[in-house]
This record gives C-alpha cells, sequence and structure tokens, in this order.
C-alpha cells in the first residue's frame, strides 16, 4: 500500500451518517459508525466480509442499526427498566482527542478510540440506585416475584434497579440501609422476628397501584421485620414479643456506635 493511504478515515456513510474506516497494511479494514460505536463491516485482506449487516437496516436515528456488533450497554435485551438492549446504541458518539496509549505495538494498527458522553436524559434514566442494603448478604429468601421460590442473595449488598420483592430469612438482629444522597444510614433492630421483608414496586408496577404516585417509587423503600417462614404459634397462657426500632444516623456512623442525637423509632408488639 502506497504511504498516501489512509489508514484512519472519517467519512460520510449510509444517510450521511458519519463513519470511520480503519485499514491495515495487509488490507484488513474495519468501519465502524458514531451512530452507536456501531461496527457494521470487517474484511480480511482478501477482501471478504466477515459480520452479517441486513440488507434491510435502517441506518437512520433513533433506530438501532441491524447486525454487525452493537453495544448493548447497560442492559441486555429488556432485563432491565431502560430500552432493550440500552441506550449506547442509540446515541452518538465522538472520537477521544487524547486517548489512552494503545495496549500493544501500534505500529502496524490502526485504531480509534471513541467515547459516550452522557447527556442530561441519559442521567435521568440510568439505573443507579443511592440506596443499598447491607445485612443480608449471602442469606436465603424467597422471591414473591417468582412464585416464592428460594434463592440465596449473591449480591455483597441489595441494590435497586428494578422491581424488587423478597422475604429474607432467619436474619440478622441489625440491618443497615445506606443513603448515599443524603449521608445517613437507617439502622434496623429487631428481636422476635426473625425474617426481613424488601420491596420497591419500581417504575412499571408503581404506575398500577391507585394508593401511591407513578413516581414515588424513588422515594421509598420498604425494609421491615416479619415472621414470614414459620409461622409463631402460641398456647393458651403463653405470649410473644416482637420490637423493631429504627434509628437514623450520619452514615460514618453505620458501622460504630450511634450518634446520641439521632433520630430512634421504636415498635413493641407483644405479649399476644
Amino acid at each position: 500500500m502506497s504511504e498516501e493511504t489512509k489508514y484512519v478515515e472519517l467519512c460520510k456513510g449510509i444517510n450521511g451518517l458519519d463513519k470511520i474506516i480503519l485499514r491495515e497494511v495487509r488490507g484488513c479494514s474495519a468501519e465502524v459508525y458514531l451512530f452507536g460505536g456501531h461496527v457494521t463491516s470487517w474484511k480480511n485482506e482478501h477482501g471478504e466480509e466477515l459480520l452479517f449487516v441486513s440488507s434491510k437496516a435502517i441506518f437512520k436515528p433513533p433506530k438501532a442499526i441491524r447486525g454487525g456488533i452493537p453495544i448493548c450497554f447497560p442492559q441486555f435485551s429488556n432485563l432491565g427498566s431502560l430500552e432493550p438492549h440500552g441506550f449506547a446504541r442509540t446515541r452518538f458518539w465522538s472520537i477521544d482527542n487524547d486517548p489512552p496509549p494503545f495496549p500493544t505495538n501500534s505500529s502496524n494498527k490502526a485504531f480509534i478510540d471513541l467515547i459516550l458522553k452522557h447527556s442530561e436524559e441519559d442521567v435521568k434514566i440510568w439505573p443507579h440506585s443511592e440506596v443499598r442494603v447491607e445485612g443480608l448478604e449471602t442469606l436465603d429468601y424467597l422471591d414473591n416475584l417468582k412464585n416464592r421460590e428460594r434463592f440465596t442473595e449473591q449480591g455483597d449488598a441489595i441494590v435497586f434497579e428494578s422491581e424488587v420483592d423478597k422475604v429474607y430469612l432467619r436474619t440478622p438482629t441489625k440491618i443497615a440501609v445506606l443513603d448515599h444522597e443524603r449521608k445517613r444510614t437507617f439502622e434496623l433492630r429487631k428481636d422476635g422476628l426473625p425474617d426481613a421483608v424488601v420491596w420497591n414496586p419500581w417504575d412499571k408496577k408503581a404506575k398500577t397501584i391507585p394508593d401511591l404516585g407513578d413516581d414515588e417509587y424513588k422515594h421509598m423503600l420498604c425494609v421491615e421485620a416479619a415472621c414470614v417462614e414459620k409461622p409463631i404459634t402460641l398456647k393458651p397462657g403463653e405470649e410473644w414479643r416482637g420490637r423493631q426500632e429504627l434509628s437514623a444516623v450520619p452514615s460514618s456512623y453505620c458501622s460504630g456506635q450511634l450518634n446520641p442525637e439521632s433520630a430512634i423509632l421504636s415498635e413493641d408488639i407483644g405479649p399476644a
């Protein structure tokens, strides 16, 4: 190939969309559209196309390109609260003019770094959780969204990115709810109540609840002591006492002594 050959070329593609063509000295090439950061072509040194792109691909935003190599982020399919496969494949990416060094010797390689800058709209829909629940790790739970099937919690903490309706079994006497946005922690301490319910309806379920605002799921979280798995049965003359105490403390106190100025709400149930 002549020295005049462009190894990285920015040009117009179908329907005037910007694309980048990468060429390599042996004749290999690749084609990437800035719309979606989508790889639409990969050819070997013989010019043979190695990727499939539908002949009916639309190449017209906001419709994603059919075929090639899309970026499915931050979710796959409809496994989340966003549009199918997330938003990255339907956003316009830009060229990073100050990219990090290429990880290997790049003397004979053509490469480009693309970045996706978030918009205000992305911030609104990004599935993030400012609240997390700690103290229920590795425990078994009944998932009410899956016919009360029994599972074991795998996460380091419980975060909320979709509907949650679980009953955690044989839980510790202390559970922490960390509110990072407000830099505070709710501590739940309990006695006589072996289980704990964790619930948030998220967006779709919230719209079906007549006495809950459509967006109020963003401002609420149900974490409460309970006795669900094994009912408590009392014989005549016996009594049972259940107790739940909630403390609101600055997050810096969550693993130490409670702030003496913290607000405490205590509920006592019993005797029966």
